[in-house]
């Protein structure tokens, strides 16, 4: 099969990858641009740690081919903060211990990015129930919802001082 120009804009930044369209999105962030954030997990869509943010939905990206990212807005857990400005998430997760061998980290951070632009005030049960696609194998999940409530906390209250 041959190979196609795939466009995309990528945490921000345009991009053009030539890859065979059957390919794996997970693989193109990965081996060809370099975006290592997203991990490979189960390779089959049931334990999320290759979560993005793609035009606006969370997606694993393991069951994307690549073609079926022409032209899209992806946000990987490398668009959402940086070592010198992290996100809120990234603080809450650090400061509730949301996080134990960090393999599923990238993964939850970007879902629950998105599950907080869907709902800036979510109930713990909401928070549960919207993440229960993300899996982790080492903390039990409960630092995991206090990180993102206390995440939507600050921001509700970072919201509020602007008005």
């Amino acid at each position: 099969m041959g190979k196609t120009h795939l466009n995309m804009k990528v945490n921000g930044k345009e991009v053009d990858v030539l890859t065979e369209p059957r390919h794996l999105l997970i693989h193109v962030l990965r081996e060809e641009l370099n975006i290592t954030g997203p991990h490979v997990g189960c390779e089959s869509s049931h334990c999320g740690a290759c979560t993005i943010d793609m035009n606006g939905m969370s997606v694993k990206s393991c069951s994307v081919f690549a073609a079926q990212a022409e032209g899209a807005e992806i946000t990987t857990i490398e668009g959402i903060g940086s070592p010198d400005g992290l996100h809120v998430l990234q603080e809450m997760f650090k400061e509730h211990h949301g996080l134990q061998c960090g393999y599923c980290t990238p993964g939850m951070i970007t879902r629950a990015y998105r599950l907080l632009q869907e709902n800036d005030n979510p109930t713990e049960e909401e928070v549960r129930f919207g993440m229960s696609g993300n899996l982790c194998r080492c903390t039990g999940y409960q630092n995991i919802v206090k990180a993102i409530m206390a995440a939507a906390d600050k921001m509700n209250e970072v919201k509020e001082a602007a008005q």
